[in-house]
């Protein structure tokens, strides 16, 4: 019972950043959704794609460059931000926008086949077996309570503290920019923000551009926290990310970062206090509980349909 407490720390430490993760995923989840009503599923595979371009990069440079690790860090993100942002624009351009007036289910199709698509293409051209990642921030905070020591690895940190500055800095952003104000008006009516001078198209290759930004940044903290990846990590993030959105309220973007910290932490606390083989039966279990007593979620509102 003394380690109670301690151990709870630890895996509450493991599950907030677990939770950051799945949070600047869902993020693209629902702003893809408040706007255009669709559900990106190939967004995983940009977060997967991230993850690798991270490591190409780190490749390039060496783990013996001398450069300071967080300079190091800063080129890994910086790299996987540009590419993964370029994959987001022709994601949008390729498997969406010419479907934008077709039924849902033909755009979701599409999205499937964009997923599959970019699953297969990682996997033929680095291989479809796990890769070793590196670890740049080996090291650890420790701290004593009583006869337990908590170890709080520096990579979960910076994961965290990474995922808090660019929630902030999006609300920030989406509250005051100019392009902020025009996604939310796109979310709330594209047809009368088209007719009052709103470019519509732009505004939703923005959001699917800053969808694969924020899942870029996840997806090269998490290679580097876990230590391996494959091509198909992005459909397991994915699907946890869609969880967390759904879990919050899809379309509202506190909703996914509320829903994708619950998500983590729930996840984290049912395989250290259960079993690792039930964690994934926790979570989807707390979101069906969510679902049927609040089916918005925690935080969405229900649809008003226009007439």
């Amino acid at each position: 019972m003394n380690d109670f407490l301690p151990q709870f720390i630890q895996q509450l430490f493991n599950g907030l950043s677990l939770g950051a993760i799945y949070a600047l995923v869902a993020i693209g989840y629902t702003m893809v959704y408040g706007i255009i009503g669709m559900i990106n599923f190939a967004h995983g595979e940009i977060y997967m794609i991230a993850a690798y371009i991270g490591l190409v990069t780190l490749s390039a440079i060496g783990t013996q460059s001398g450069l300071p690790v967080f300079v190091v860090i800063g080129a890994m993100l910086l790299v996987a931000v540009v590419l993964t942002g370029v994959y987001g624009y022709v994601v949008e351009q390729v498997a969406y926008k010419p479907l934008r007036s077709s039924p849902r289910l033909v755009a979701l199709i599409s999205a499937i086949g964009m997923s599959i698509f970019l699953q297969n293409w990682v996997a033929l051209g680095q291989g479809a077996r796990d890769m070793a990642v590196p670890s740049l921030l080996p090291g650890a905070f420790n701290f004593h309570m009583g006869d337990f020591e908590v170890f709080v690895p520096y990579t979960r940190v910076l994961i965290i503290v990474v995922a808090v500055v660019l929630m902030a800095a999006l609300t920030l952003y989406i509250r005051h920019s100019r392009m902020g104000r025009a996604s939310r008006a796109c979310s709330q009516d594209m047809q009368m923000a088209n007719l009052l001078g709103i470019d519509t198209n732009k505004v939703v290759s923005f959001t699917f551009i800053l969808g694969a930004v924020l899942a870029a940044v996840g997806g090269v903290l998490i290679a580097l926290a876990i230590g391996k990846l494959n091509p198909y990590i992005g459909f397991v993030a994915g699907i946890k990310a869609f969880t967390a959105a759904v879990l919050g309220g899809i379309g509202s973007i506190p909703g996914a970062m509320l829903g994708g910290v619950l998500l983590g932490v729930a996840e984290t606390m049912a395989a250290a206090y259960i079993s690792s083989e039930y964690k994934d039966i926790v979570a989807f279990g707390l979101l069906v509980l969510i679902l049927l007593f609040r089916p918005t979620g925690l935080l969405g509102k229900p649809e008003v349909e226009k007439v």
